[in-house]
């Protein structure tokens, strides 16, 4: 059974990992909360001299002067009224949910992207909108009741770290005011649960007989990818063509300055784009280098 948090809340545990962890942690901590302990991940080792660095949340707990671990049971071991977990990446055992009351920041509009990936899921998919839970922790996967819910639309453009930071911010916002408006009334989730499976590489490969509003959300994830002369060539910025083209799926043009790629309803605009190797370059100074054919498709071999 879960752990029922007090209605006034002041002295509370925080988990988090990610640099998408800290800026809540800081609000907490600028808010007047007692931080007793922070739980985070281990430390990675990084870099070619292999020295260990200790995660985001991590660093700053140590610099604003808070006890860290690794351990989740060390969190039952102090006085705290509340557990606040935000990305910690890590399952929170039965016995802890049962005898350390704990809420969950997550970065949609529960039951609308449960999972991993929320931020990603939601521009795939084409989301008009989206935002962020301050949920009770349960058992299952995302499915504890709410406490508040902020809604954050998405920009037809905006890339998923430019909708993370302005959720992050949001976030940080409803976290510190619904604590201090006391945890009190919580709602049951309402509607069609959809799970926000981890995105990866394959994922993000352009397929360029699909739409060009498709390709245009998958680059706006970051790292989306396609091959050009059996080479990766990654994708960083585009936009979509207005008025449909008769260009062939993946064929690349040059008009008007613009680099177009032929998509199944007309064209996407390269913008910026990566070669295997290289750096970042505007598209047209790829394609200045390059020089593709008429006959040369984008995705082939």
């Amino acid at each position: 059974m879960l752990k029922t948090p007090p209605e006034t809340i002041e002295r509370i545990v925080y988990m988090g990992t990610p640099y998408m962890a800290v800026p809540p942690l800081v609000a907490l901590h600028e808010a007047g909360f007692d931080i007793a302990l922070v739980v985070s991940a281990p430390d990675k080792r990084r870099g070619r001299g292999g020295d260990l660095s200790p995660t985001p949340v991590k660093a700053k707990a140590l610099e604003l002067g808070i006890p860290v671990t690794e351990s989740i049971d060390d969190a039952l071991a102090v006085e705290a009224d509340l557990a606040v977990v935000v990305a910690f990446g890590q399952l929170i055992k039965p016995n802890v949910l049962e005898q350390l009351a704990m809420v969950n920041l997550h970065f949609s509009l529960l039951p609308r992207w449960r999972g991993a990936a929320p931020v990603e899921r939601a521009i795939l998919e084409g989301d008009s909108v989206t935002g962020v839970d301050v949920m009770q922790l349960a058992e299952g996967l995302d499915t504890g009741d709410i406490y508040s819910e902020v809604e954050v639309p998405i920009g037809d453009d905006q890339t998923a770290d430019e909708l993370r930071v302005e959720l992050i911010d949001t976030g940080a916002r409803l976290l510190v005011d619904t604590l201090q408006a006391g945890l009190t009334n919580p709602r049951p989730q309402e509607g069609e649960a959809v799970y926000a499976r981890k995105i990866y590489t394959d994922d993000l490969q352009l397929d360029f007989a699909r739409s060009a509003a498709e390709l245009h959300r998958m680059v706006r994830i970051g790292n989306a990818w396609t091959t050009f002369r059996g080479k990766r060539l990654k994708v960083w910025e585009t936009r979509v063509v207005g008025s449909p083209t008769k260009q062939a799926a993946g064929s690349v043009i040059f008009d008007d300055g613009r680099v177009l790629a032929g998509t199944a309803d007309g064209a996407l605009e390269l913008v910026v784009v990566q070669p295997e190797g290289k750096a970042r370059q505007e598209a047209a100074a790829w394609r200045n280098g390059a020089q593709p054919t008429i006959d040369e498709r984008l995705g082939s071999s």
